[in-house]
């Protein structure tokens, strides 16, 4: 009886919107004390997770990403890819899905993207004669396509807790990554042709003044994804680089943030985020002690393999399973608690754990647009001023497009490894 009240009030104070990481701490603490654990088990894990190599990329890359949301480099980036494909039709809506996939691959987090850039390209699209319904789907669903792309912050925390190369994911994203943006750009191609989308006449000087204005910032990506590819530095150094990069280029070559205004502030608000994965990752971790402790995931293999024979069957359970997750927790508590529980049972099933780790950062993508309580649904909301209903109009078709995305990743699984064995990273 006691068991009960205790879980009926956690849940209740979930309901009324408590933090996750104290939810999952009480949990924790809970389980622990049940089996006469000392408190102390909950946390031990941050010890050996604090001198982690992935670890330290998380704030670099975190700071290097609101950094750029946070100057006029959205702007640039958008002018840029606009005068190389808007006389393609539907070409604006690739830039769309560009401008939105790195932002969120550096930052991390759709939400931002979405709340930084809402503004900026709803606009632009609506000015190109694009439904606004199309639209607005468009930016929600764009958010977290960068989720798959290097230096995606969800793939170094699921590297982490899946003791998975972080080099090998970020190459293993990369295949999977171009297959949504080249499904979702070719629906927006469809559009831009059925609604008549004016096209931008290409002119090289159009071309020629973006790419002197974007100059500093074209080789960024270049500079990551290549280094890291290429072997010549690992994604931690990568980060290193890439923040101090990001740092003296918006500051001190286009002086877009002020050093001993913007700076800070942009540092309190980068830092936010990161303090909350790193609240998370503590209690998480701990949580993820007792389960394997009280052999969890043994007992749900067990369970599993009583009523599924086949790997094709248990990833398609999985991916129903996960869309569920990526509806009603944050990515990165996503990560941390259910990697430790699915990867036993992934393993006895043959699935290759970085084949695992795209399978399940694109089911978590599907899951923040998917309603009745998607994330992406309510920050779209909020940020364009309409009615929920009217965003969950706008994202069924993406979100159908996505699925079938996430078929071809599930059931093919050398689009995700392809590229490893290519490059010898595996």
């Amino acid at each position: 009886m006691k068991s009960w009240l205790i879980v009926a009030a956690l849940v209740l104070l979930a309901l009324a919107g408590a933090p996750l990481f104290t939810i999952i701490g009480a949990i924790a603490l809970y389980g622990f004390s049940t089996v006469g654990t000392d408190s102390s088990a909950v946390i031990i894990e941050l010890y050996r997770i604090a001198d982690s190599a992935p670890l330290i990329a998380i704030p670099l890359f975190t700071f290097a990403g609101y950094l750029l949301a946070e100057s006029r480099s959205p702007q640039r980036l958008v002018n840029l890819t606009k005068s190389l494909v808007g006389w393609i039709p539907g070409g604006i809506a690739f830039v769309v899905l560009v401008v939105c996939a790195f932002f969120t691959a550096f930052t991390g987090a759709s939400g931002v993207t979405i709340v930084a850039l809402g503004g900026l390209l709803l606009p632009m699209l609506v000015e190109q004669k694009y439904p606004e319904r199309f639209s607005m789907g468009l930016i929600t669903a764009s958010g977290s396509i960068g989720l798959l792309f290097p230096p995606s912050l969800p793939i170094i925390i699921y590297g982490l807790v899946a003791s998975v190369s972080v080099d090998q994911l970020f190459v293993a994203g990369t295949l999977p990554g171009v297959l949504l943006v080249a499904i979702l750009t070719t629906y927006g191609i469809h559009v831009g042709i059925k609604a008549k989308v004016p096209r931008i006449a290409f002119s090289w000087s159009n071309l020629w003044s973006s790419v002197r204005a974007a100059s500093w910032e074209i080789p960024l990506p270049i500079i990551v994804v290549g280094g890291i590819y290429g072997g010549w530095f690992t994604a931690t150094e990568a980060a290193a680089i890439t923040a101090f990069y990001v740092f003296v280029v918006e500051v001190f070559v286009y002086r877009d943030l002020t050093l001993f205004g913007d700076v800070p502030r942009v540092m309190k608000e980068s830092m936010v985020l990161v303090g909350a994965i790193l609240a998370i990752l503590g209690v998480a971790f701990g949580l993820t002690n007792y389960l394997i402790d009280q052999e969890v995931p043994q007992q749900l293999f067990e369970l599993v393999k009583e009523r599924v024979s086949d790997p094709l069957t248990f990833l398609l359970i999985l991916n129903v399973f996960l869309i569920v997750v990526g509806m009603m927790m944050d990515i990165f508590s996503a990560t941390i608690v259910v990697v430790p529980l699915i990867l036993p049972i992934a393993r006895e099933f043959n699935i290759d754990p970085v084949h695992l780790g795209i399978i399940f950062l694109t089911n978590l993508e599907i899951g923040y647009l998917t309603p009745p309580v998607g994330l992406n649904i309510f920050l779209s909301s909020l940020r364009f001023g309409k009615p929920v209903f009217t965003i969950v109009r706008s994202v069924l078709v993406f979100i159908l497009l996505e699925l079938v995305a996430l078929g071809i990743i599930t059931y093919y699984p050398d689009l995700s490894l392809w590229l490893v064995r290519a490059l010898g990273t595996q």
